[in-house]
């Protein structure tokens, strides 16, 4: 355990943001997981929609150092062209 009051104060901090990240983490993937659900589910206007939702969440997260910015591209680019892919009935 820390002694040194800075490292406690740290301790605290890292804390704090751990959970923070946890959430913003948490909040991409159900996002992604709803683009998912509307792909397999072959509804193409849904998906469009899903997609057009979780992408900003998707960019925040880069943002804020959660997540590598192309990981990120690359996601959005291939739930991007599974979408494309999807023939309308």
């Amino acid at each position: 355990m820390a002694n040194i009051a800075s490292a406690r104060k740290r301790i605290r901090q890292t804390l704090k943001r751990t959970e923070r990240n946890k959430a913003r983490r948490s909040r991409v993937r159900t996002f992604v997981k709803k683009v998912e659900e509307a792909i397999s589910s072959g509804n193409k206007e849904e998906a469009v929609v899903a997609l057009r939702n979780a992408q900003p969440e998707m960019q925040r997260a880069c943002g804020k150092g959660v997540a590598h910015k192309n990981t990120v591209a690359r996601k959005i680019s291939r739930l991007s062209h599974r979408i494309k892919s999807i023939v309308s009935a």
